[in-house]
């Protein structure tokens, strides 16, 4: 029999379903499933026990499956059997047959008190449950996007952004180096990772991953965003220098210059909420010579020598462009064999030899010839360039985000 409170919990769950977006039929099951086990508890099993919440009145009542047997003798355990004289007594207008299975009430007098309990706490738990889902649902869809978050406090090393509805966390690896945020400071990340857990989804964002570079583009310049522009190669080093290779399938669009927008307006946007960051970005081309020669930019390149097999390139630039190619520490280097996939082999027109510098300029250089240099030149440039630079480059450019650039670079080039 329907009472005021069972009408009440309808309502309330018709209104939560309107709020908190939880299907009813969902509480309603759950509701079912929690009296069940409660049933459990007082008659020692449930496997024939059957609970029902009816979906117009609210009201809850309990059945037990029992099979009709002929005498009482027969009956083994009364949780599960009944006489077929019992049976015709409860339902008169039946007609009953040994063997059958028939569903008797057995709604406990208190039932209503612990239905209303369990009730309560179905309720509050599902909703729980179901807010933390809609909640990882919700951010899962932006994992390997941007999002905009505010600033909320220091946690050790580790920075706590809120994203609205959750915080995220920003670990000291993901930092940039040098950087520091104040409390309330509006800032850009890249997710990097949701998970489900039980107090909620734990995302873990990047500031120093190349794709914020990428997804900052995509979101400043419609060119790329709209793919008449493609960003087909990325190498950073986060708070310092990103090199960018870009393509574009229109022959009316200037790849570059849609990224640099009207005096650098577009490239300067990102390098300011990059705080600073350096970005080159130059032309791809599925040709790796030219690519190579394009990515030691700004400096300028006499020849590239590409082993495609070995996926290594020997590169000769003008003796007063030699610390401009390598770079910084081999800063510029390094960045160049990220962004191409390839390890890259820089010597100066001195090193190779005089007379070959004669030949460059006359374009009389054959291949084979570059082996035959001075071992004087080859010896000094290898205790000296190699050592200092090289290593440290092509160590450095197998890290964990050049590899996933490498693979997508070597697809482009197939």
């Amino acid at each position: 029999m329907a009472t005021n409170a069972n009408k009440e919990l309808l309502e309330a769950l018709n209104q939560i379903e309107k709020e908190k977006d939880i299907s009813k039929e969902i509480l309603l099951e759950a509701i079912e499933n929690s009296l069940l086990a409660a049933c459990k508890n007082q008659y020692g099993k449930a496997d024939n026990i059957k609970v029902n919440v009816n979906r117009e009145t609210g009201a809850f009542n309990v059945y037990a499956e029992k099979e009709i047997v002929a005498e009482a003798e027969d009956v083994e355990d009364e949780l599960l059997q009944i006489t077929l004289a019992e049976a015709k007594l409860k339902f008169p207008r039946k007609k009953l047959a040994v063997g059958d299975i028939i569903n008797i009430e057995v709604t406990p007098k208190n039932f209503g008190r612990i239905a209303a309990q369990k009730a309560k706490q179905v309720v509050v738990q599902k909703i729980r449950e179901e807010e933390r889902k809609a909640l990882y649902n919700q951010y899962f869809t932006k994992e390997r996007d941007i999002v905009t978050g505010i600033v909320q406090r220091y946690q050790g090393n580790n920075v706590c952004i809120n994203l609205g509805k959750v915080d995220a966390i920003l670990t000291e690896n993901e930092q940039i180096r040098g950087e520091y945020f104040r409390p309330t400071e509006r800032v850009k990340l890249y997710v990097l990772k949701v998970e489900d857990t039980t107090r909620g989804p734990r995302i873990t964002v990047s500031r120093t991953h190349p794709e914020l570079v990428k997804r900052l583009f995509e979101a400043e310049v419609t060119e790329v965003k709209d793919g008449t522009v493609e960003i087909k190669s990325i190498s950073r080093e986060a708070g310092a220098r990103t090199k960018m290779a870009v393509y574009s399938y229109d022959p009316n669009v200037d790849a570059v210059g849609a990224c640099v927008g009207i005096n650098g307006a577009r490239v300067n946007a990102i390098v300011e909420e990059l705080r600073g960051e350096k970005i080159d970005i130059i032309n791809w081309s599925d040709d790796p010579a030219t690519l190579i020669e394009n990515a030691l930019s700004p400096a300028k390149v006499v020849s590239v020598e590409v082993a495609a097999d070995e996926k290594s390139a020997r590169v000769i630039v003008p003796d007063y462009q030699l610390s401009l190619a390598i770079g910084r520490e081999g800063q510029n280097a390094r960045l160049a064999a990220k962004l191409t996939g390839y390890k890259i082999d820089i010597k100066s027109e001195s090193q190779v030899g005089g007379y070959y510098e004669e030949q460059w300029d006359d374009g009389q250089y054959d291949d084979g010839q570059y082996e035959e240099y001075d071992d004087d030149y080859q010896d000094g440039y290898e205790d000296g360039y190699s050592d200092d630079y090289a290593d440290e480059y092509s160590d450095e450019y197998s890290d964990d985000y050049a590899d996933d650039y490498q693979d997508d670079t070597d697809g482009n080039q197939e």
